[in-house]
């Protein structure tokens, strides 16, 4: 599935020479499963170079990582924007792989996620979570609330993804050099994507496996707070197609009601 701006850039050349990928993997308060993550994608990218930047871990996250042969970083503003941020400003690579540290995301099937990047097919690859995942990896809430705000992103941007809040991408360098970035939180997906089409850049989705969370690991997500920061990102971004805003806000509407007329059956 694939979603491109309605600005488009010429056509990137595949990469002639093996690439340097760099995995960047954000993290707060994620001992129980970033030793496993990274081990998995040294093994999934033996030539890549795998770093985790802490966000004020108030566990053993940062030695995890580093026991498991990460390179380390640190980002004191709180929040997954500002972390992710400073990881595009401070790492150098030709290929960016975007990852969470909580063990959802298959590392063995990052290839597929940086093949288009390779050959020039794309300057922004997400890996879509919702045909391929166990039946506890989504809440019903969540599930309904990605659905809904996929839905209005694609009718303010002209995009087709089905998952706009993935956090497993791959990215090319001159996006990640290019791009300025603002979010300092979970809304930081959304602006990610929204600047790489307003920008011309291409965009593709592909379906990748999700998995639900191991025992000890817990979700940071805020569900009404960020979703609302998400709302706003899009709205804000999406203002200038006055028409589209207006169709996005009544599909809001109309697709809330719903969901409350189920809920309270």
């Amino acid at each position: 599935m694939r979603a491109d701006s309605t600005r488009k850039r010429t056509r990137r050349a595949p990469l002639t020479k093996a690439p340097r990928v760099a995995v960047l993997i954000p993290c707060f308060n994620e001992e129980a499963t970033i030793g496993k993550v990274v081990r998995d994608f040294r093994t999934a990218l033996p030539g890549a170079e795998v770093y985790v930047y802490d966000n004020n871990s108030t566990d053993h996250t940062r030695e995890a990582a580093e026991h498991a042969g990460a390179r380390i970083g640190t980002e004191t503003r709180q929040g997954k924007g500002h972390v992710i941020q400073t990881m595009f400003r401070d790492v150098e690579a030709d290929v960016y792989v975007l990852v969470d540290g909580d063990d959802t995301y298959s590392a063995r099937d990052v290839g597929r996620l940086i093949e288009p990047i390779v050959q020039g097919r794309a300057d922004l690859v997400v890996g879509g979570r919702l045909h391929i995942h166990s039946r506890a990896a989504f809440r019903p809430l969540h599930r309904f609330g990605n659905f809904m705000f996929t839905t209005m992103f694609n009718v303010l941007f002209r995009a087709r993804l089905t998952d706009m809040l993935s956090g497993y991408r791959a990215l090319t360098r001159e996006l990640v050099k290019s791009i300025h970035l603002r979010s300092g939180g979970f809304d930081i997906e959304t602006e990610i994507t929204i600047r790489t089409i307003e920008s011309g850049y291409h965009v593709l989705e592909i379906e990748l496996p999700y998995g639900e969370r191991p025992d000890g690991s817990q979700s940071k997500l805020r569900t009404l707070p960020d979703g609302f920061r998400v709302l706003r990102r899009m709205f804000v971004a999406g203002r200038k197609g006055r028409l589209r805003a207006i169709t996005a806000a009544v599909l809001l509407l109309i697709m809330t009601a719903a969901f409350l007329a189920s809920f309270l059956r």
